[in-house]
């Protein structure tokens, strides 16, 4: 047996650690966290100072029993993550493999054998101030959903079990759904802005633009009528230098915005892809929020810098990190080795790699110098005065391997560089154009813009923004999505051979990509937090919270007292939140009446969501329902919409001698067709869709539907080969298989298939894998206790929740 047991929390980093260390180190994984709270109890015993009951994880009962094994004997060393997470895993080992309090504990900021051996030569012990700061992050959330998301149940009788409210992820769904209401009330201006193009010969043009927009299409009228037959003439050329500054290396939270906008990754997949490349050694650790760079990452980018490109391009810079939580001992997100430009045989991961190496490597180049040249057009007839700019790289710098992303719109627009031109050089008017713009609302959010929301007020931290996103999707308060613009109607005037002329144009406006949208159910779970529990939800206070984890991760503030500072005006709230009567405005709204029958119209939120409804469950005749389509909401429908609702479900005509017949259920607009059900795509308006492209729908999906199953096997109807979304794999039970490299799929038999599925482990829980779907009972530790006392505390037993009470709604076909 090794004489030294090295314990990190990921099977690749374990991987990646023992090809460093010599034969004397065993490196093993504990595949994440080994102990949390129960699942199914709230414990934290608030009577006797909000001490947490842990539990090993069903799943890491074998782990904690292997670990305990090769721990006898051996000298111990816990090398999870440099941050409170990892430490808090770190203690969490420590409990539950009966660890001395002095065990070796080494950190490192990324995986090489430099990092490593000073790692080893430099040991300490678990920071308890860490230990404390996560723990009262864990516990303080627990608090808070353990105790609110009952109150939610109780009061927002939508018939779904699985509200829920949580600390961060609730005041992300406020700034999204308080965006929308933005938008929903924001108001559109027109304008005419004018702009110009100038032949100047040899098929050379020069565009130009008047500096202000005029509010009224007779202003602009106005103007055109005035520069008739004028003479235009270059009045002054002003030519300036410039330059551009490359942006700092990454933290977690830039490169999860720029990720997004560069990649089109979602938040929780850069940090997914981020983490593999980390624990193969081929990036310094993801999670941090420091800008710096280590004397021994500048010396190497020095030497690629100037060796790739040359010295004049160089230019040593140290960042100062604006977050005043940062830790400016850690390192911002950079390259372990500059001089491997390959991360990675994975396409994702490459891609991944590569932009953090041309960012980190572009903070260490010279600035690009520019020229700028503004030029000046007098009108002989008018006061006013057209304006042409452009812009020449006179020297590359940093833009010879990469440029920021701007925050929704892509990469800056590099402006052209303008013709050669002469003080009082006259110009001949093409043609000249005043067009009808539009102001526009407040931008959507996108993943990308909401982590940078988020950390602009303080909210979170690097390592709960990807969960946070995550969480608020899956609960389905907020949609992430691409919705089609509308047509809209513009005027244009151009003046062309001393004539002006007017025509109407159309264009498409408002259409989304990858954009965040809050649901109704968003809406109203929101609502009903602003109404009652506003201060825990306020902007400022969240903040503040984290604030108060950073003192205690200073050893500045004792964490139980921060949680009773918290908790005993929150449970107030939450006994009179409990009190108060039901207000059931949150969840209907009357809309007016149905001309025909006199019968109430109103809208609703049910268990499938969002619904419109003619007449009560009071009346002789049963109600009528119809579903919300996408992008309705229950606060602005009107009774105008509503009643088009009513006009499905739609009969379109007829396939293979069946009805087509198109309507909106639990998963969205769908067609039904002999007994089955097709959904339509995002772009299919279920108002409008034809008869031949249900056809087309129902063809392409019977077609995909046959293509998809490569094998079956009589021995076992749950075993299946078969074609997915990454390529053939095995489906076994549950279990999803991986085929073989060089195994031709439809050769495999029925026990090659068994074979390989016992091979196949099961994913672990915890922070590196999802929990298996079949859960034992899990195996509960004593109640523990504070790091620093000896004596545990006496576990209060929990209350069970209510039990969450269902709605009446309208019940929707479920589709293939």
């Amino acid at each position: 047996m090794s004489k030294n047991l090295v314990i990190v929390e990921s099977p690749a980093k374990a991987k990646t650690i023992e090809s460093y260390l010599g034969a004397d180190f065993t490196v093993k994984s504990s595949f994440g966290h080994v102990r949390d709270l129960p699942e199914h109890d709230m414990g934290v015993d608030v009577e006797h100072g909000f001490q947490p009951s842990y539990e090993i994880s069903a799943d890491k009962v074998k782990v904690i029993s292997e670990l305990k094994k090769l721990a006898k004997g051996a000298e111990v060393w816990l090398a999870t993550d440099d941050d409170r997470e990892g430490e808090a895993i770190s203690w969490h080992l420590k409990e539950a493999l009966g660890l001395p309090d002095d065990t070796k504990r080494i950190v490192f900021r990324e995986i090489t054998k430099t990092a490593l051996q000073n790692a080893i030569s430099k040991p300490r012990i678990i920071d308890v101030d860490l230990v404390d700061a996560q723990q009262a992050r864990r516990i303080l959330d627990r608090l808070v959903g353990y105790e609110l998301s009952p109150v939610l149940w109780k009061k927002i009788r939508i018939g779904k079990s699985n509200l829920s409210a949580g600390r961060v992820q609730s005041v992300a769904v406020r700034i999204i759904v308080e965006r929308e209401r933005e938008i929903d009330a924001f108001k559109s201006k027109s304008s005419f802005k004018v702009t110009a193009q100038f032949d100047l010969g040899n098929g050379k043009v020069l565009n130009a633009e008047l500096a202000k927009n005029f509010a009224q299409e007779d202003d602009a009228m106005k103007f055109l009528e005035k520069c008739v037959g004028a003479q235009f003439s270059i009045k002054s050329l002003e030519v300036k230098p410039a330059k551009k500054t490359p942006a700092p290396p990454f933290t977690t939270s830039t490169l999860q915005q720029e990720a997004s906008r560069k990649l089109s990754f979602s938040v929780a997949q850069t940090m997914t892809v981020a983490q593999r490349l980390y624990e193969a050694g081929k990036i310094s650790y993801m999670r941090t929020d420091s800008t710096n760079l280590s004397e021994e990452a500048l010396e190497k980018a020095r030497v690629q810098i100037t060796n790739e490109y040359g010295q004049d391009y160089y230019n040593k810079r140290i960042f100062k990190t604006k977050s005043e939580s940062a830790q400016e001992a850690h390192e911002a997100i950079r390259p372990t080795d500059f001089s491997t430009l390959n991360g990675s045989s994975d396409r994702n991961e490459q891609r991944l790699y590569e932009l953090i190496w041309k960012r980190a490597i572009a903070s260490q180049m010279s600035d690009a110098q520019l020229e700028r040249t503004t030029a000046t057009i007098a009108i002989s007839t008018a006061s006013e005065e057209l304006v042409a700019q452009g812009e020449v790289i006179k020297f590359e710098g940093f833009l010879k391997v990469y440029l920021e992303s701007s925050d929704d719109e892509g990469d800056e627009e590099q402006k052209g560089m303008l013709p050669p031109l002469n003080i009082n050089q006259v110009l001949n008017l093409a043609v000249m154009k005043a067009t009808e713009r539009f102001t526009r609302n407040p931008p959507r959010y996108t993943e990308a813009s909401l982590v940078k929301k988020l950390e602009e007020m303080g909210i979170g931290r690097p390592s709960t923004y990807a969960p946070t996103i995550s969480t608020i999707l899956r609960r389905e308060y907020i949609v992430k999505e691409d919705r089609q613009g509308t047509e809209r109607e513009f005027k244009e005037l151009t003046l062309a051979n001393d004539q002006i002329n007017g025509k109407v144009n159309k264009e498409i406006y408002g259409s989304e990509k990858a954009k965040l949208f809050p649901t109704s159910t968003g809406m109203v779970v929101n609502d009903f937090l602003v109404s009652h529990f506003n201060d825990i939800i306020d902007y400022s206070f969240t903040a503040n919270v984290e604030k108060d984890f950073d003192n205690i991760a200073d050893g500045q503030l004792e964490w139980r007292q921060m949680i009773k500072n918290f908790y005993t005006p929150f449970q107030k709230k939450v006994t009179e939140a409990n009190e108060e009567a039901i207000d059931r405005s949150l969840t209907s709204r009357d809309l007016g009446e149905d001309p025909a029958t006199g019968k109430k119209v109103s809208v609703r939120i049910g268990k499938y969501g969002p619904y419109v409804q003619i007449g009560d469950a009071e009346d002789e005749e049963k109600p009528k329902f119809a579903s919300l389509m996408k992008g309705q909401l229950m606060e602005n429908i009107t009774l105008e919409e509503a009643f088009e609702l009513f006009k499905l479900p739609r009969e379109v005509g007829l396939f293979e001698d069946k009805e087509l017949i198109v309507n909106i259920g639990k998963f969205g607009p769908y067609v039904k067709h002999d007994g089955k059900y097709y959904s339509l795509a995002r772009t299919d308006d279920p108002m409008a869709v034809t008869e031949d492209r249900l056809i087309e729908i129902i063809t392409e999906k019977r077609l995909q539907d046959s293509n998809r199953t490569i094998k079956e096997f009589s021995e076992d109807p749950d075993a299946k080969v078969l074609n997915g979304k990454y390529g053939p794999y095995i489906a076994f039970g549950k279990k999803n298989v991986k085929i073989p490299k060089g195994t031709e799929p439809a050769s495999l038999t029925y026990e090659e298939v068994v074979k390989l599925a016992a091979e196949t482990p099961d994913k672990p829980a915890g922070r590196f894998g999802k929990k298996p779907a079949a859960k034992a009972a899990a195996v509960k530790a004593p109640a523990e206790k504070k790091v620093t006392e000896k004596k545990p505390a006496a576990k209060k037993p929990a209350a069970k929740k209510p039990a969450a009470k269902k709605a009446a709604a309208p019940k929707a076909a479920k589709k293939s």
